[in-house]
């Protein structure tokens, strides 16, 4: 990243509300310590309550470069590092188990020298905190690594009030989570002066269990956890601070850290690291909250039902969140409910209503849900991509609102009172009869039946095979769902919508009835 991305990436990490923010190893380049010293020397950058970390090797010459980059600030973290396992203390450095300690106490008595012991009134402005870190620790005896915390704590002379940070990394994930925590417990009861230590764990993911391995450490006695957004870090990463904090935020434990706009981390930490967030990651993926399976889709849209009621009962969104397959409300981390449902060609028939229903606020009836599901599954198998809700309303109007060529079109339509008889319907419809209008009137009893009595001499000799009524109040509409049949068994659905209730039913009834002549005519064709 360059500056101007850290400063970005450093700004998002203070917004979402993190303390202790490692910004550069000032010691390895110019870059890293320009951009250290601008975040110290522009007011306001660094919140007084934020503690900025730096990172260098136990080389008293890149210790004493990392503090001077820090000159200034009000509240620091050193971090240094040192390998302690067996491998790399014989094979990379030569150097005995007594070689190590010494190395780190000097590198220890250096820093004080430079800092809280310093002669430069400038260095006592800082509050300074000290991070020692046993580098491949998982493969470091415990018996050892508190030997050499032993002597780095003397060195120091931590307080209660001021802590040493011990960090115990899994430099290279070998082992499984319970292994490592077994580790971690052993050293909080080893260390001597427990109250003045803090102990940081810092898991890679090699094996990737870098969020299990720190929670069971954290279970195990650790106070801290070091990682990054996504997990972003040396080769498979580190562990990953959103999942950490959000299977926290899933049990009830504030993690302390805002992510109510998870859409907008995402985003940053993309453009500036130039990595993609996989869409399948934990809470921050784009599928994260969708669902393609039918079953899934169903259970998910009753669940939802149910919620709907329950908040018409008097519940509120405070109240505890249950819900099949989605372990929490994507509208607490700024996801939108109508991007859960997803749909392919294996979706079910919950899937393609949830987003139609979303879409036109309409509830199909079963039986035409079933049929519906059909027609996009096809789509989908044809197209072999997803079906977006834009599609499954143009299908929908497609196969139930309009025909292909409108042999019969409603014009006009009125229903009241027959003339001397209250119980009576009186209807007169105006319709167009492949481009020549009529007028038909009809009475009888109820609506429907009086419609289709009015359209008999036109050819719709059908049987009401269903017919439901949906009042859209958002909308103030009425939607129609009227299926006809024939004795020859040939059946069609018909939708129609409007803000009369007698157009919808007549708009319903012609969709059906043109369906049932096209499908009558094509089996004359065949035959």
């Amino acid at each position: 990243m360059n500056g101007d991305d850290k400063l970005r990436y450093f700004q998002t990490l203070v917004k979402l509300g993190y303390k202790e923010i490692e910004v550069s190893y000032p010691s390895a380049s110019q870059t890293e310590f320009d951009f250290t010293r601008h975040l110290i020397s522009t007011p306001g950058t660094v919140p007084d309550d934020t503690w900025i970390q730096v990172m260098a090797p136990c080389r008293e010459e890149l210790i004493q470069r990392t503090i001077e980059a820090v000159r200034g600030a009000r509240k620091v973290i050193l971090h240094i590092h040192l390998s302690t396992s067996d491998l790399f203390r014989e094979v990379v450095f030569k150097m005995t188990k007594g070689d190590i300690i010494d190395l780190a106490v000097r590198c220890v008595m250096r820093i004080r020298e430079l800092t809280k012991e310093s002669s430069d009134a400038e260095m006592h402005k800082t509050e300074w905190m000290i991070e020692f870190t046993l580098e491949n620790f998982q493969d470091t005896s415990v018996e050892y690594a508190i030997e050499v915390c032993e002597a780095v704590k003397l060195a120091w002379e931590p307080t209660i009030e001021n802590k040493i940070i011990f960090n115990l990394p899994s430099t290279v994930e070998v082992t499984m989570p319970n292994v490592f925590a077994d580790q971690i417990e052993l050293f909080c009861r080893g260390i001597s002066e427990r109250e003045k230590v803090c102990v940081s764990v810092h898991p890679h993911n090699d094996r990737g269990c870098g969020v299990a391995a720190a929670e069971m450490a954290q279970l195990a006695g650790a106070d801290r956890v070091e990682g990054c957004l996504f997990g972003n870090g040396e080769r498979t990463g580190n562990v990953d601070l959103v999942t950490l904090a959000l299977n926290l935020y899933t049990h009830g434990v504030s993690p302390r850290v805002n992510l109510s706009n998870l859409n907008e981390v995402v985003a940053m930490v993309e453009e500036c690291t130039k990595i993609a967030v996989h869409p399948r990651a934990p809470y921050a993926g784009k599928y994260v909250f969708c669902t393609f399976t039918g079953t899934h889709q169903d259970a998910i849209r009753k669940g939802y039902n149910k919620l709907k009621e329950s908040e018409r009962l008097g519940a509120t969104r405070a109240s505890k969140w249950k819900m099949p397959y989605l372990p929490m409300d994507p509208v607490d981390l700024g996801r939108q409910h109508e991007a859960i449902v997803r749909v392919n060609s294996q979706s079910g028939k919950g899937g393609v209503a949830w987003l139609l229903k979303e879409s036109l606020n309409i509830d199909m009836p079963r039986d035409l849900e079933i049929e519906f599901t059909q027609v996009v599954k096809a789509h989908a198998n044809l197209s072999g991509f997803e079906v977006t809700r834009e599609t499954i309303c143009r299908l929908f109007r497609k196969h139930y609102m309009h025909v292909e060529s409108e042999r019969v079109r409603l014009l006009n339509c009125r229903a009241s009172q027959a003339k001397g008889n209250w119980d009576a319907t009186y209807v007169q419809l105006k319709i167009s009869v492949q481009g020549s209008d009529r007028e038909l009137e009809a009475t009888g009893g109820e609506l429907l039946p009086t419609i289709l009595d009015a359209l008999r001499s036109v050819g719709y000799d059908y049987e009401v095979l269903d017919n439901q009524l949906q009042y859209i109040a958002s909308q103030d509409t009425m939607t129609s769902f009227i299926r006809l049949g024939t004795a020859g068994n040939i059946a069609s659905w018909g939708v129609g919508m409007h803000k009369n209730t007698n157009w919808a039913v007549s708009q319903a009834i012609l969709v059906a009835g043109q369906k049932i002549m096209a499908s009558q005519l094509n089996d004359n064709l065949s035959n």
